[in-house]
């Protein structure tokens, strides 16, 4: 039995809608850069509220995450719940989680193979 409870991906609020596309918008008008960076960013941001700024963290390393919430102007810890409701189809997440320290995952010091992939529940 797995230790991740399946929830169902919760629909945005009006206000939570208006919020996300009001993001959008300041990036897109404020961005100068390579056209993919401010594509991924908005990736980052769309799958946030899905997976969590945990599951970010693994996929991400530190400087790309800093970069996307730069373009953002966001705080992904502040944006995003640790935990989304398809965390746990996050195979890296699911081997950091029972790690004793998960930091030590996140930073490298412990090494995940695919720590990218997204699964089957």
């Amino acid at each position: 039995m797995s230790d991740f409870k399946i929830q169902p991906i919760p629909p945005l609020t009006p206000e939570e809608a208006v919020r996300y596309v009001a993001i959008i918008d300041k990036a897109v008008e404020n961005f100068r850069g390579q056209a993919d960076e401010l594509e991924n960013a908005i990736g980052m941001l769309m799958i946030g509220r899905i997976y969590g700024w945990r599951v970010l963290v693994i996929v991400h390393n530190k400087r790309t995450i800093k970069k996307y919430e730069t373009i953002l102007d966001i705080n992904i810890r502040e944006m995003f719940p640790p935990e989304g409701p398809l965390a746990h189809k996050s195979l890296g997440y699911k081997i950091a989680s029972k790690l004793s320290n998960f930091w030590k995952a996140v930073s490298g010091d412990i090494k995940i193979d695919n720590r990218r992939e997204i699964g089957s529940e």
